[in-house]
């Protein structure tokens, strides 16, 4: 069993702290920029939308959280869906790297805004140096408790939430916005129609940490009901939050310096308004929001990737580590997110992070869609139409990464294929059973 266990550890505030810790840390600034690039003028509108489509997602997980709440979360979720086998356990594990990736783009975020203090280039080496300070960092917190997790993120959020909502607000009212500049000047036959359901794709992974929460089901006081309060409050939170933040970028910066400046967009927006005292506090703003999100990722993963073992699903060495199964699990998460954070650009990242994260969503859809929306009393109508908007997003993005990055499918279709592979070589050899364990018409 996973030390570290303890059931009732984490209150309804401090669940919303650990989701909006990972939305709003890998959201608003490590992918404003890139959604820009991929969306002009419109990006405010690309991360409403993106919100949106969000909600339909979070749906079949408030379902599953409510009837099945659990330390594994989605990896229990599965198991209910596809049963005991490959399938089950490649797709927790892919959910897992996928959170992983994350961990890497927050790290480079990190340290892209606090190289913004210094005078430095963007491509310093220093950017991935100060990503895996920041890691180890996490991994240490981690290994001191869920109290400590909990007491942190919660003084973290307020810092984080607080600290935007000041230079949001403040960049607008510096910038003169007015409701007029909501709806964009430009047309949207500017971008074609790709790029902005590609926009869609990174919008909606800066919204995906709210899944980090299900796993989390069994700590949270009163889970059957908290976990999905959880998603919920801090889906709109963050969704507040981006809006505001990226109505507040527009107006202070022209897309052209967006995109230029898009590994660190908000303390380029904040020099216009607010000058160098707005640049330290946007930094500061971003260092905080960063180091939450990794703390809350990390914290989440381990705890997939530990219930994944007991279950038998992944294979698990010591490799001479003492303690138990919980703390070797940070250990891989920590060192698998910091060689990406070494060997890939904060671009690709966020883009290997989208595919692996609308893959893994579409299969918990169609697999309660299939198999146990009866069970767990789901409406059928919205779970179809999660589905058929992550397909339409998925679908626009590989196009344009095929014709943009080839290299980014093929890492992700090989990731894939050899999760599977591996998995299926890995409980053969074990004897398990792929035979599903529920099945609703």
């Amino acid at each position: 069993m996973m030390e570290g266990y303890k059931k009732n550890s984490l209150s309804l505030t401090g669940a919303v702290s650990l989701g909006t810790g990972v939305m709003i840390g890998a959201g608003i600034f490590a992918l404003l920029g890139q959604v820009a690039e991929l969306s002009g003028q419109w990006f405010p509108i690309a991360f409403l939308v993106g919100a949106i489509i969000s909600g339909f997602s979070a749906y079949s997980y408030i379902k599953l959280s409510n009837a099945y709440p659990s330390a594994g979360g989605i990896a229990t979720y599965l198991k209910k869906i596809y049963g005991k086998g490959a399938l089950t356990a490649s797709g927790a594990l892919l959910m897992a790297i996928s959170m992983v990736i994350n961990e890497s783009l927050v790290a480079r975020t990190f340290g892209s805004y606090t190289l913004q203090m210094f005078d430095v280039g963007d491509n310093s080496v220093w950017v991935p140096v100060l990503g895996v300070v920041l890691l180890i960092t996490a991994f240490l917190i981690n290994i001191s408790g869920n109290n400590v997790i909990g007491k942190s993120s919660l003084v973290m959020a307020i810092l984080k939430i607080g600290g935007i909502s000041i230079f949001a607000i403040g960049g607008l009212w510096a910038a003169g916005f007015s409701f007029s500049e909501v709806v964009p000047s430009s047309s949207l036959s500017e971008y074609p129609v790709s790029s902005y359901l590609g926009a869609l794709a990174l919008s909606i992974l800066a919204y995906k940490g709210f899944t980090t929460i299900t796993n989390s089901g069994g700590e949270i006081v009163n889970p059957n009901k908290n976990v999905g309060r959880a998603i919920i409050i801090s889906l709109a939170i963050c969704t507040l939050i981006y809006l505001l933040v990226a109505f507040a970028v527009s107006s202070n910066l022209s897309i052209e310096e967006i995109i230029r400046a898009k590994d660190y967009s908000l303390a380029e927006a904040s020099k216009p308004a607010f000058g160098k005292y707005g640049l330290w506090f946007t930094v500061g703003i971003a260092i905080v929001a960063t180091i939450s999100g990794v703390i809350a990722s990390v914290f989440a993963v381990s705890r997939m990737t530990a219930m994944l073992t007991d279950m038998d699903l992944i294979p698990h060495n010591h490799f001479g580590m003492p303690g138990g199964i919980q703390k070797h699990m940070l250990v891989y998460t920590v060192v698998s997110a910091i060689a990406l954070t070494v060997l890939f650009d904060l671009t690709r990242i966020a883009s290997l992070g989208a595919i692996l994260y609308l893959v893994m969503d579409i299969g918990i859809h169609w697999g309660v869609l299939k198999n146990l929306r009866k069970e767990i009393q789901a409406n059928a109508a919205i779970i179809g139409t999660a589905i058929i908007l992550d397909l339409i997003v998925l679908g626009a993005f590989l196009w344009i990464k095929i014709s943009s990055d080839l290299l980014v499918v093929v890492v992700a279709a090989v990731l894939i294929i050899l999760v599977f592979t591996g998995e299926k070589w890995f409980l053969k050899r074990n004897g398990n059973n792929e035979k599903v364990e529920k099945t609703n018409d």
